[in-house]
């Protein structure tokens, strides 16, 4: 079994998205993924690293055709029990670096939620972000989520004292850049990486988004709000989100991309 099976046959993905600081990334990411299909009369949608279904099967349950692709069985499986038949939602198993089984310009909307957090090499990042463009109908959006390295050196590093840890073992660059292998099992990246990834393709960047901005900083403080503070927060969040002097900072964001025509 890889590290990667191993984490998710143990780890509650649904659980932190619904948790009040995971909402809001999850509330986010559904603000852009609805700014993309807007206008679009009968979108046809992937989601590259489906997951547990989180995004795929709520745009399902609102009626839109989703093709969902996941690598893990189990993820694939938890996907499938929220299904009541009545969805227009294929689901099927496959890998983010090669999705053959599936046609040139297919697609409206094609999302790349998570594969980017587990890919290593920038080989395997261009390979993937190379076979979600490929897919893509020309004019379509592909979204593309990432974790941050700053978010990460800040929160992980020194938030909660591991900087002895990741010194230890190497786990830092000279100018203080995570080095991640398949067991520590998330990548990090800068602002400048995704920049340089996206220029690799036939696409145009929309906008580069904090998903959750500041909001893992102070997760204890954001999930004991109540409902009235925490529908600020994320008013707050929402005007400041596409802020480009904040969003390096942010734990994860979404890059927007349109597919040009040809």
């Amino acid at each position: 079994m890889s590290f990667l099976e191993d984490y998710y046959n143990n780890y509650n993905e649904d659980g932190r998205l619904l948790s009040r600081h995971g909402q809001v990334e999850y509330l986010t990411t559904m603000k852009y993924i609805n700014e993309c299909l807007s206008g679009i009369a009968h979108p046809d949608i992937l989601e590259i690293g489906a997951g547990t279904g989180r995004y795929s099967v709520t745009l399902a349950k609102e009626g839109y055709f989703v093709t969902a692709v996941e690598l893990i069985p189990h993820n694939l499986d938890v996907l499938k029990s929220k299904l009541d038949g009545t969805e227009r939602i294929k689901a099927i198993q496959g890998n983010a670096l090669d999705l053959s089984f599936l046609a040139n310009d297919a697609f409206d909307l094609t999302m790349l939620l998570g594969p980017m957090y587990h890919l290593y090499t920038r080989e395997d990042k261009v390979r993937a972000l190379s076979e979600a463009v490929r897919v893509t109908k020309p004019g379509g959006y592909v979204l593309v989520a990432y974790c941050m390295n700053e978010a990460t050196i800040v929160q992980y590093v020194f938030g909660s004292d591991h900087l002895d840890e990741v010194t230890e073992f190497n786990m830092l660059t000279p100018d203080w850049h995570c080095i991640s292998e398949p067991r520590d099992l998330f990548e990090m990246v800068r602002t400048e990486e995704i920049a340089s990834l996206d220029a690799e393709f036939p696409v145009d960047r929309i906008k580069l988004v904090a998903a959750d901005g500041a909001t893992n900083y102070m997760r204890e403080r954001i999930d004991a709000m109540d409902e009235k503070t925490f529908a600020k927060w994320v008013e707050y969040h929402f005007s400041v989100c596409e802020r480009q002097d904040l969003v390096g900072a942010s734990h994860h964001t979404l890059d927007i991309l349109r597919k040009r025509n040809r």
